[in-house]
């Protein structure tokens, strides 16, 4: 059974998907959210974004602790 993350390796693979992820897609959804409000952007882009952490980049960073530590 592998190791479990610590707290700070969490925080770290969290931010590394996380960060990106929302440049990402205000760079692609930006334009078509800017008149919207604030509240109402920042729903829309974090139901997109949290799957995609969940889902897709959290198990990818996982996997990749796992080989280096």
């Amino acid at each position: 059974m592998p190791n479990r993350p610590s707290r700070h390796q969490m925080a770290v693979m969290i931010w590394l998907a996380v960060f990106p992820t929302l440049v990402v897609l205000q760079l692609l959804l930006g334009g078509l959210l800017q008149d919207t409000p604030m509240v109402l952007r920042t729903l829309v882009l974090a139901t997109i974004a949290v799957p995609i952490v969940v889902y897709g980049l959290l198990p990818l960073l996982q996997s990749l602790r796992a080989r280096l530590f």
